[in-house]
């Protein structure tokens, strides 16, 4: 029983720690965008021409 002294506080600093770092970020932007991080891993970053991979040495001709 004694157990619970020690967990709750330590809980209840955890719980309103992370609220008012959720509070933070939330007033800071962090969640304002949720659509574009999806749709960026579908971006190209540059356009890949065969002169471009040659230069690399990913292809070879024979």
């Amino acid at each position: 029983m004694s157990i619970i002294y020690v967990l709750l506080p330590i809980a209840l600093f955890l719980g309103f720690g992370f609220l008012a770092l959720f509070i933070r970020m939330s007033a800071d932007g962090q969640y304002e965008d949720l659509e574009t991080p999806a749709y960026r891993i579908l971006i190209d970053d540059e356009k890949i021409t065969s002169e471009n991979q040659l230069e690399k040495g990913s292809i070879h001709v024979s």
